[in-house]
């Protein structure tokens, strides 16, 4: 696929200064900036994932908790 991409003034030059830095193609860099966008993003939603897991499993134990204590009352 190709694909064009316009970038300001500032952008080209940060842009620029990774490519000579690195020694890579302009389109390299960019594609490995949106590998590492995509990858954050999956980092970011597995975290919020595993912390909404981690809230439902204390709210449950929580529950189960006062389950039994009120099953052991006799009640």
């Amino acid at each position: 696929m190709l694909a064009t991409v316009r970038l300001n003034s500032e952008m080209e030059e940060i842009l620029t200064s990774i490519t000579e830095r690195f020694h890579k193609k302009k389109s390299d860099v960019i594609r490995e900036a949106i590998r590492f966008y995509a990858d954050e993003l999956n980092k970011n939603q597995k975290t919020r994932m595993q912390k909404a897991m981690d809230k439902t499993a204390k709210s449950d134990f929580t529950e189960y908790k006062t389950l039994e204590e009120s099953l052991n009352d006799g009640l």
